[in-house]
């Protein structure tokens, strides 16, 4: 358990790390990170250079809305045949959005993987490709459930949105958004989208262990997510009768304010408590943590975290993180877990895309499972721990991440987690 005092000298810890407030810590990319905790997955400004994607072979691809969908193979057939009595799974994704086509290539290349490797002759795929637009996407699945028995997407919240309010949810849809976004609970719709609230929550659980009885105090800039983020830890701190401030700091072109900063010290100083809340980006929690020093905890969510185990390897360590806590998918931070090893994970992308790439990994699995007709089961994800509920009422899911760490400048599986 690390020490919860402030030490004296703070004030000088943070004066000297201010120097270098206004370095930009490495980015995800080669391009402007794309940030899931956004409230439709935006794109931050200046876009994102297309990734390596891996081979995996595509099934056919849907035409426009309005035309008639070709009949297609399923994954154990043979010369293009379609298996009599297979489980027809259409996967609707924007890849011809501007903004979002670059997520849903990722998604689409992860759930192609998993399609692969799973190799059931009982199910067979075509791709339904849509713009960003409600109405696309409405659109685009109206053609989707008229020949399919499974329908996984949208991918944006907006999208998912505009399903659930179409009253066209006849056929089991799993959306890879969160369940917020589709308001009242449909019996025929499952949400199984990454939530950084989700994260916060899951943060505040493990906190509330290592830390029982303390006063946390959650920092956040007013940028949406984080504010989203922020406000889940809270709740869910006092949910369970313990105590927590929020502070909102400034911020300027990513970097927390230097004066913000040296407030926050100040009160940290004056109120003593026994660990923070992180609802920041990975280069502003490396601003936070540089100024605080190392000894007060520090707990934050997969934002925290820029780079996948792989992506680590050639990036620059950050000793300054040491000792950070944060949550985040197994396939980010635990390459030898069972689900993990199963996939090549080397797949050229960075921070989100590798985010997006797991969903698209579970996403199949999940669809698999409902193919095979069960409504009630757990998976060991490359997400997390999975569990679902899906037929015979409101649907449930539920994803447990993992627990991890910065140790000697990078991230890792926090020893003795999942």
């Amino acid at each position: 358990m690390l020490c919860r005092k402030m030490k004296s000298g703070l004030l000088a810890v943070a004066m000297a790390a201010f120097a270098g407030l206004c370095v930009t810590a490495p980015a995800n990319t080669s391009a402007a990170p794309l940030m899931l905790a956004q409230n439709d997955i935006t794109l931050m400004p200046g876009g994102l250079e297309q990734p390596e994607t891996e081979e995996v072979p595509m099934p056919d691809v849907a035409p426009s809305p309005g035309s008639s969908i070709p009949s297609y193979p399923s994954a154990g057939a043979q010369g293009g045949a379609p298996v009599t009595g297979a489980a027809r799974i259409a996967l609707l994704l924007p890849l011809n959005s501007p903004s979002l086509g670059t997520a849903a290539a990722a998604v689409r290349d992860g759930f192609l993987a998993s399609y692969e490797k799973e190799h059931d002759p009982n199910i067979s795929l075509t791709v339904v490709e849509s713009g960003d637009a409600p109405q696309q996407v409405v659109d685009a699945y109206r053609v989707a459930v008229q020949d399919h028995d499974i329908v996984v997407g949208p991918l944006s919240r907006s999208g998912a949105a505009a399903i659930a309010a179409s009253g066209q949810v006849a056929r089991p849809t799993i959306a890879l958004t969160q369940a917020d976004a589709v308001g009242a609970a449909l019996p025929q719709l499952l949400t199984i989208g990454l939530s950084v609230e989700d994260e916060a929550r899951q943060a505040a659980g493990w906190a509330s262990i290592e830390y029982p009885g303390e006063q946390a105090l959650v920092v956040s800039t007013t940028t949406a997510w984080q504010r989203r983020a922020a406000r889940a830890f809270q709740a869910a701190w006092q949910a369970q009768g313990l105590g927590a401030d929020s502070v909102e700091l400034s911020a300027s072109e990513g970097n927390l304010s230097p004066s913000a900063l040296l407030q926050l010290i100040d009160r940290i100083r004056a109120s003593n408590p026994g660990l923070v809340f992180a609802a920041l980006d990975a280069v502003q929690a490396r601003q936070l943590r540089e100024a605080l020093g190392q000894d007060i905890a520090i707990y934050g969510t997969s934002q925290l975290n820029p780079y996948s185990v792989a992506g680590w390897a050639a990036a620059t360590r950050q000793p300054s993180m040491d000792g950070v806590r944060f949550i985040d998918l197994p396939w980010m931070v635990q390459p030898d877990a069972p689900a993990v090893a199963r996939y090549a994970t080397g797949t050229g992308r960075g921070g989100d895309l590798e985010r997006l790439y797991a969903l698209g990994i579970d996403a199949y699995r999940v669809a698999r499972q409902v193919a095979q007709g069960r409504d009630s089961f757990e998976l060991d994800g490359v997400t997390g721990r999975l569990r679902i509920r899906f037929g015979g009422g409101a649907s449930r899911f539920a994803r447990v991440e993992s627990q991890a760490v910065f140790q000697d400048g990078a991230a890792a599986p926090l020893a003795g987690a999942r």
